[in-house]
């Protein structure tokens, strides 16, 4: 049952009371268990509960606002497996459906991790440029496929899309130094292996003719690329707040930033010029409408979802 989440918290004794008080208000929460002076760093009552996915906005404002984040802790995680009518009812209770509900503290933390630059990050993204480069070499799809589901550059994407929802221009700014660093980077160790490759002789300067009837595509952006980049950019957002990391993959397979980005590389040591600014254009546009889709994707759902609440008011009105 993904539409159920569980939640645990510590919290302060004075506020224990206020904290079950809140659950029982919310129609989307049961099971509530409470285990007294359980806590001991930090101190205080545990207190468990079931809450359905689309009530979870609710819940952790009502918990924020008593301070339990700030003087104990909460943590929520998915079910894998419930059984109990009464979390069937709290479903029920609960506006709208638990895929189509955005926990925005969980997405917070999903951009927050994925706009890191870190060091498995940065070596991702450089071992699927790599794949790309070769791919443009041999004019394989198969092995531009493999580059785009190594990258791990959507997270930073996301970021930016979530950080222009909620004028954030720090995070905006950190997941686009993560982009921009990791990208350079990547091209930078892939320029270098083309050029010892050259001068070793294991690759030569005309590896990258101007015919590619297979892996043509990602330096030759036309309005398909654009439309194809919005599309992909609405799916991961999409995946990401539903939690379907199965069609998170086909975002990946969608969209040619990687390999435009192994194709700049060998395009750069190989001195074929055409190449290079195809390349630079596709990876322009292809971050362009990402963010652009992931963005208007963001505010849809916010606005859906406030329309949903607010029917839910009038209905118990």
């Amino acid at each position: 049952m993904w539409g159920v989440l569980h939640l645990r918290a510590i919290v302060p004794k004075d506020r224990t009371e206020a904290v079950c008080e809140a659950l029982a208000d919310c129609p989307g929460a049961t099971n509530v268990v409470v285990v007294p002076d359980a806590a001991r760093s930090p101190r205080g009552d545990l207190v468990l509960g079931d809450v359905a996915r689309e009530a979870a906005n609710e819940v952790l404002a009502a918990l924020r606002a008593l301070g339990v984040e700030r003087d104990g802790s909460i943590a929520v995680e998915r079910i894998d497996l419930s059984l109990s009518e009464a979390a069937d009812l709290a479903e029920r209770r609960a506006p709208g459906h638990g895929d189509d509900a955005v926990v925005w503290a969980e997405l917070d933390e999903q951009v927050t991790e994925g706009a890191a630059l870190t060091w498995s990050f940065v070596a991702f993204l450089v071992l699927a440029t790599q794949l790309a480069a070769i791919a443009a070499l041999i004019d394989s799809p198969v092995l531009v496929v493999g580059a785009m589901v190594l990258g791990p550059e959507f997270g930073a994407v996301a970021a930016i899309c979530y950080g222009l929802t909620r004028r954030q221009p720090r995070r905006i700014g950190r997941a686009v130094w993560t982009l921009l660093a990791g990208f350079l980077v990547a091209i930078a160790v892939t320029y270098v292996c083309a050029l010892v490759s050259w001068w070793t002789g294991v690759i030569e300067t005309d590896r990258l003719p101007a015919e590619r009837p297979l892996t043509a595509f990602i330096y030759s952006p036309d309005r398909w690329s654009f439309i194809v980049a919005l599309l992909a950019g609405a799916a991961g957002v999409l995946s990401l707040t539903a939690g379907k990391s199965s069609a998170l993959v086909g975002v990946f397979i969608s969209v040619t930033t990687v390999p435009a980005a192994g194709n700049l590389a060998v395009a750069l040591a190989l001195r074929h010029g055409s190449q290079i600014d195809g390349s630079l254009l596709q990876l322009g546009v292809n971050f362009a409408g990402m963010i652009i889709a992931g963005t208007v994707t963001l505010l849809l759902q916010r606005a859906v979802w406030a329309v949903v609440l607010r029917g839910r008011g009038a209905r118990q009105t």
